[in-house]
């Protein structure tokens, strides 16, 4: 995140987002988002470590169901139509997947509510930044996220006892311009230019090839009950996107 954000004060400059000038509340939603972040990836990243790739995928993506629900609360309207879909959809989906973990080890299923976290963590992001996107634009949001996110990744890696300077700077750089720049970029650019359920398609890539990749390189094999659970989850993210759009 640190390395990315020269660049990302550039995109910002670039799409004539101002990046001063904030009021204190809006500095005060943006570090309560920024904090969550944090925490999504610092709750997802350990998770990973913990339960089979294409479960922390999902589980990680779970902000949209969220997202969701909160609709419901903020609208006091019940759900309807495909809206149901979604929750039944995700019930269905996490149960078997969270039961598969538990019968494979306690910490498979630690790993889970990990990722669980993430997702929710990752919710409360959105919502914070939500209504001042459209006010500074992403990118200078995301200059201040980043700025506001990266002491507090720093400093649960100090408590963790994990090393904070890389031996090998090549798999860090990597994911600078992978995931930070391009990654978000490309995110940033399609919010903006595709409906939800487009959006909600292409990001059920992300469980697919993380399922082939955790069987390919890690082994870990999926029975007919994961591949199910797998599919109600990833359907109940379209679906949720769907009632979001």
């Amino acid at each position: 995140m640190f390395l990315a954000l020269p660049f990302l004060i550039i995109f910002a400059r670039v799409a004539k987002q101002r990046l001063t000038g904030m009021p204190w509340k809006t500095l005060a939603l943006v570090a309560t988002g920024a904090v969550a972040f944090a925490g999504d990836l610092a709750s997802w990243h350990i998770g990973i470590g913990m339960t089979r790739l294409g479960n922390a995928t999902l589980f990680g993506n779970a902000g949209s169901i969220v997202l969701l629900f909160w609709g419901f609360i903020v609208a006091r309207a019940l759900p309807r139509g495909s809206e149901w879909l979604a929750i039944i959809f995700a019930l269905a989906g996490a149960c078997i997947l969270l039961v598969r973990s538990l019968d494979l080890s306690p910490t498979t299923f630690l790993g889970d509510l990990l990722c669980i976290n993430a997702g929710l963590l990752y919710a409360v992001y959105l919502l914070t930044l939500q209504g001042e996107r459209g006010r500074f634009g992403s990118w200078s949001l995301l200059v201040w996220v980043s700025v506001f996110a990266c002491p507090v990744l720093l400093s649960l890696a100090i408590a963790l006892g994990e090393p904070v300077w890389p031996t090998d700077w090549t798999p860090v750089i990597v994911l600078c311009v992978s995931s930070q720049l391009i990654g978000q970029g490309l995110l940033v650019y399609s919010l903006g230019h595709f409906p939800p359920l487009v959006i909600g398609l292409a990001l059920l890539t992300q469980p697919a090839i993380a399922a082939i990749i955790g069987y390919s390189v890690f082994g870990e094999a999926l029975t007919l009950l994961d591949t199910v659970g797998m599919v109600l989850l990833g359907s109940a993210l379209v679906a949720a996107r769907m009632a979001r759009g």
